[in-house]
C-alpha cells in the first residue's frame, strides 16, 4: 500500500470519527484553538461529533452559542462539566444545569483530585492546565473515612442516572474509580468511561480488563502515544497491550489535545489511527475505536453518517 492509499484510507475513517476529549479554548490554560476553530476543522475532516472539556466550567453555554451562529459547521459539539473546585466540585446545581443545557459528560475532578495532587508532587512535568492565576486547587475527596462513597457524590451520580449521561472518572485513582464505579451502577448509572489508564490513575491492564468486564468504555489519550505530543509517555506497544486488555468493542481513542505546543486534535487523530493501521488493526476495528464506540456510550448513534 502506497503513502497516499494510507493516508486516502485514514481519511475515510476520520469521516465519522467522535472525539469525546478535547481541550479547544476560551480557558484560563493556554490553548492552541478555540471551540469554533476546533468545529471548523473537525467539519473539514467529516467527523460526526466532539465533546469540548475544561477543567474549570462547563462548556454548556459555549456549545449553545456555537450551534446556534455556526449551523453551516457539520460536526455537532457537546457539552461536559467537570467536577473541580470552580464548579464547587460536587455540586448538583451546577450537574443539573449542564444537564438541562444538552451535557454528555459528568467528569470526576481532575485537577482537583486527590490522586491527581499527589500524582503533581512527583511528575516531572506540570500538567498543561496548572495556571498560577488562580489559588491552588484544594483536593475534592470522593470516599468517607470507611472507604465509602460520600453523600455528595452519591447526589451527583443520582442527577448522572436521572438525564442518562456519561459518568467519566477523571484523575481518580483506580481504586476509588472501582468504588465510585460501582456505586453508580447500583444508583442507575448505565454510561461509564475509565479516563486514560495510561496515565495519572495508576491503573494497571487488569485494571483495563476488569473495568471492560463490568461495561465501562476505557478512553485512550492520544496524546500520550503519538510522536510529535509533547504528553507522550507511551508508545504503539503499550496502547496495543491496553486495546488487547479491553477489547475493540471496549475501547475510546480520544485526542485529549488542543494545548499550545503540541498536536492539534485532527492531526492527533490522524496519527493515532496511523498507529493503529501499523498494528494491524483493520478498518471496522478502528471505525469501532474512533467513532462507534463513543457514540454508544454517550448515546449519539444518530450522529454519525450512515457509512460508519
Amino acid at each position: 500500500m502506497t503513502r497516499d492509499d494510507t493516508e486516502a484510507r485514514i481519511d475515510r475513517l476520520l469521516r465519522g470519527a467522535v472525539d469525546p476529549h478535547v481541550h479547544s479554548g476560551p480557558s484560563i490554560a493556554p490553548r492552541a484553538l478555540d471551540h469554533v476553530a476546533l468545529l471548523r476543522a473537525a467539519s473539514a475532516a467529516g467527523f460526526a461529533a466532539v465533546v469540548t472539556k475544561d477543567h474549570d466550567y462547563s462548556s454548556a453555554m459555549t456549545t449553545a452559542l456555537i450551534r446556534t451562529n455556526f449551523p453551516e459547521l457539520t460536526t455537532k459539539i457537546y457539552p461536559s462539566i467537570v467536577l473541580n473546585n470552580v464548579v464547587g466540585g460536587f455540586n448538583p446545581y451546577a450537574v443539573e444545569h449542564t444537564a438541562a443545557m444538552g451535557g454528555k459528560i459528568v467528569w470526576l475532578p481532575t485537577l482537583a483530585a486527590e490522586n491527581h495532587l499527589r500524582w503533581q508532587a512527583q511528575a516531572q512535568w506540570s500538567h498543561p492546565a496548572s495556571t498560577d492565576r488562580m489559588r491552588p486547587p484544594v483536593g475534592i475527596p470522593v470516599l468517607d473515612a470507611g472507604g465509602g462513597v460520600r453523600d455528595e457524590v452519591k447526589a451527583v451520580l443520582d442527577i448522572v442516572a436521572r438525564f442518562d449521561m456519561t459518568l467519566a472518572s477523571g484523575h481518580l485513582h483506580i481504586s476509588e474509580t472501582w468504588v465510585v464505579f460501582e456505586e453508580a451502577k447500583r444508583r442507575g448509572v448505565t454510561r461509564l468511561i475509565l479516563t486514560h489508564p495510561e496515565e495519572i490513575v495508576g491503573a494497571s491492564l487488569n485494571d483495563v480488563k476488569g473495568m471492560a468486564a463490568m461495561g465501562a468504555y476505557v478512553e485512550h489519550s492520544l496524546a500520550m502515544f503519538i510522536e510529535g505530543s509533547r504528553f507522550k509517555i507511551a508508545g504503539a506497544e503499550e496502547l496495543h497491550h491496553h486495546i488487547e486488555a479491553a477489547g475493540v468493542e471496549k475501547t475510546i481513542l480520544c485526542s485529549d489535545l488542543g494545548q499550545v505546543g503540541s498536536v492539534d486534535p485532527i492531526e492527533g487523530f490522524r496519527r493515532g489511527i496511523a498507529m493503529c493501521l501499523a498494528l494491524g488493526y483493520d478498518d471496522d476495528q478502528i471505525r469501532h475505536m474512533v467513532s462507534l464506540n463513543a457514540a454508544r456510550v454517550l448515546g449519539l448513534e444518530a450522529d454519525l453518517p450512515a457509512a460508519a
